[in-house]
């Protein structure tokens, strides 16, 4: 009779202490974000007003704002989605829908992993032999852009191939059944029930092409420019990269002026990423399934 029990209890107390282990796990990574948050604010809190943001670097860059810089980041991130975006959904698609079980398709496969574990700075040396030198794209928010993208070309593939391949196979039949080709399929079906998993990735590339320096350091970013952009072949001052430049580079740089930009690149991929959140969850909410 008590053999049971005690049993069902022995189970609960394994079951709570799991639970407290995983949640002491979780905590732990949320703690050092939070640290560094807390430390950003403090720091870099003082140097923000509107002032930081609209203005240009003056004094020798130990001054002014960051509005150049700004910009720049926005054209870089914008550019490079347009280029990897449709190209990864595209490779997607077809590792997904068409593709057959294969020793190419495989390839491809591990190809698109050993792409994503290549260090930044190789990718820097990739972009500025093909798109600078090679493409006579010239050291531009082009090149730099082209660069990002295929750097972040396997975040989208993977996610955008399993948001796909999370639709039923049911949905696929039925249309089949109706008459409709594969393309149709995916066009009308598969893909409007997949949108919210290609935003994950978008979600992840933009946040990774915002921070990364090196690739943008050799192929298109500029050490300091008074003037905006015009076209994708001009230079531009990207964030990442100065803060990289008044923490490291520029001498009597005031201490909340780092900490300031620092903080500023957070919010703006905060800001990007609640776009993407929002649109996600309001695109989820329209599934039929």
């Amino acid at each position: 009779m008590f053999g049971p029990i005690a049993k069902d209890f022995k189970n609960q107390r394994i079951e709570l202490g799991f639970k407290v282990l995983f949640g002491a796990m979780t905590c732990l990574l949320i703690v050092p974000v939070i640290i560094v948050l807390a430390m950003l604010i403090d720091r870099g809190g003082p140097a923000l007003s509107w002032e930081f943001f609209t203005a240009s670097p003056t004094n020798g860059m130990t001054a002014g704002g960051i509005f150049p810089a700004l910009i720049g980041t926005l054209w870089l991130v914008l550019v490079a989605l347009i280029a990897s975006v449709p190209l990864g959904v595209a490779a997607a698609i077809y590792l997904s829908e068409y593709a057959p079980d294969n020793l190419l398709t495989r390839l491809i496969n591990l190809a698109i992993i050993n792409l994503a574990g290549v260090p930044s700075i190789v990718h820097a040396l990739f972009g500025l032999g093909a798109f600078v030198l090679f493409f006579e794209f010239g050291t531009s928010i082009l090149a730099a852009s082209l660069t990002l993208a295929v750097m972040t070309l396997p975040v989208v593939i993977v996610s955008t191939r399993e948001s796909l391949q999370a639709v039923p196979h049911s949905f696929r039949e039925a249309c089949w059944n109706m008459g409709a080709t594969r393309w149709q399929t995916i066009r009308r079906v598969v893909l409007p029930n997949s949108i919210s998993g290609i935003l994950t990735g978008v979600i992840l590339e933009v946040s990774r092409t915002v921070g990364e320096t090196a690739p943008i350091m050799f192929t298109g970013a500029a050490f300091f420019l008074p003037f905006l952009p015009e076209s994708v072949y001009d230079q531009t001052m990207a964030m990442s990269l100065h803060l990289f430049v008044v923490s490291t580079q520029v001498p009597n740089v005031p201490e909340h002026l780092p900490y300031g930009v620092a903080l500023s690149l957070i919010l703006m991929v905060l800001v990007l990423n609640s776009v993407s959140i929002a649109l996600r969850t309001y695109l989820r909410g329209r599934k039929k399934w």
